[in-house]
């Protein structure tokens, strides 16, 4: 079997499903205070809100003394993993992906709000 990944200059990539509603967000930023497991579950409880998704189970978190804080919620339409670092540098990354249809900009601006952001960038695909 052979795979070619999309590139550039390479765009091969084709939805093989696109009776099959599929959304995903990715949200990167520098918080203003050291990010914490309440923090991580707080975030993902609230974002469940924002996005109006269905909570299957309560956020659960896991520390790498290697790469920090990690977390995960898993919605009735798929879910949410949190990924936080303190460093190289205090940064954090979310990663959204669901079946159903939710506003990118709520989840931005509830997300810069949230964790105070000197930065902060998205990519929705």
């Amino acid at each position: 079997m052979s795979l070619t990944l999309p590139t550039a200059s390479n765009d091969t990539y084709r939805d093989l499903a696109p009776m099959i509603h599929r959304q995903r967000l990715v949200v990167e930023g520098y918080p203003t205070f050291v990010i914490t497991d309440e923090h991580i579950k707080d975030y993902l409880s609230q974002l469940s809100v924002v996005t109006d998704m269905i909570t299957l189970i309560e956020p659960v978190t896991h520390v790498s003394d290697l790469y920090g804080w990690a977390g995960w919620i898993h919605w009735e339409t798929s879910g949410a993993h949190f990924y936080s670092w303190e460093r190289p540098v205090s940064f954090f990354s979310v990663d959204i992906y669901t079946c159903k249809a939710f506003d990118p900009a709520d989840v931005v601006t509830f997300t810069e709000n949230y964790f105070r952001t000197t930065e902060i960038v998205a990519k929705g695909f």
